[in-house]
């Protein structure tokens, strides 16, 4: 029954990542029309209606664990869906899909630093060649090593990558918060920290708006947009955060946020199928990220008794 629980959990962490892949190519052309303040308050807008309706489907529901909790829930909504939606947006308008994908897989490198930070759980030797590889893999998919041509072309993409690198800190926070919260169900977790969030979203969007960081969309925008927002909502957001957070709870935070490498992959081969090959630096420094994390995962899997 344990190794069932475990294969269930791997193929609900591999949905989830999958399923973000393709969030970075369809947020793309979303992002022509909305932008990212404004696309994270309709994203979660929409994604915490959702999960309020499966919440109430599954029966009462606990609203007295919100009022108890809703301080530290909060904190790890406005971290996980405002930070890292907002900034990694931010950063995907001014760099690729790729590169927002590989930046997404540096995060189990991350959490095994917010230990030692924060837990005093120094990371083990093993884990500096693993963090070298990976900064080498962001270097080279980032494009920050390349000249841009005479004409312009092709630019470096270092200024979005970093921005979207440091939203990245939001998520991993909100993964490891889901462990400060056994009480709660996967569905009461992702659904609370999805309400509290929401009015710190619409504040960000409206104060954006008002100093020119962000523009209110107009009718024809939402229109335009809608049949990308549909698959944001609830496959990459709604489908994708339920299928992340219950691996996760199964899996724990350092083994289940390992699954992220995935995320490159499938951005990658969404790239290429739609006609866009990548370059070699990309191939390459993706394929580095990967190695670096399934290094990871090889010497942080717990033991047989």
């Amino acid at each position: 029954m344990e190794k069932y629980s475990r294969w269930s959990a791997a193929f609900a962490l591999v949905l989830a990542t999958a399923a973000w892949g393709g969030l970075f190519h369809v947020g793309k052309l979303a992002l022509t029309n909305l932008d990212p303040f404004w696309f994270t308050l309709i994203r979660y807008t929409g994604a915490a209606a959702l999960l309020l309706v499966i919440l109430y489907s599954r029966g009462e529901v606990r609203w007295q664990l919100l009022r108890q909790h809703w301080v530290r829930l909060l904190y790890y909504g406005i971290l996980g869906y405002g930070m890292f939606g907002i900034l990694v947006f931010v950063g995907l308008d001014h760099s690729v899909p790729s590169h927002g994908a590989v930046i997404m897989a540096t995060m189990p490198v991350t959490t095994l630093f917010l230990r030692w930070a924060f837990e005093r759980q120094r990371p083990q030797w093993w884990a500096w060649g693993v963090v070298s590889l990976t900064i080498v893999g962001v270097v080279l998919v980032s494009g920050v090593l390349s000249a841009p041509t005479a004409s312009g072309g092709h630019t470096a993409t270092i200024y979005g990558d970093l921005v979207a690198l440091f939203g990245t800190l939001g998520w991993v926070t909100y993964t490891r918060g889901q462990g400060k919260l056994p009480q709660l169900s996967v569905i009461e977790y992702t659904a609370f920290t999805a309400v509290l969030a929401l009015p710190a979203l619409f504040l960000l969007a409206v104060l954006a708006t008002m100093i020119g960081w962000a523009h209110q969309p107009s009718v024809d925008n939402l229109v335009h947009v809608a049949p990308a927002m549909a698959y944001i909502v609830v496959v990459a957001t709604v489908l994708a955060a339920l299928a992340f957070n219950k691996g996760v709870r199964q899996l724990g935070a350092t083994q289940g946020i390992v699954f992220i490498n995935f995320v490159p992959v499938s951005a990658l081969a969404i790239s290429a199928f739609r006609g866009s090959m990548p370059h070699a630096m990309e191939i390459a420094g993706t394929l580095l990220v990967v190695c670096a994390l399934l290094i990871q995962a090889r010497l942080t899997r717990p033991r047989p008794a």
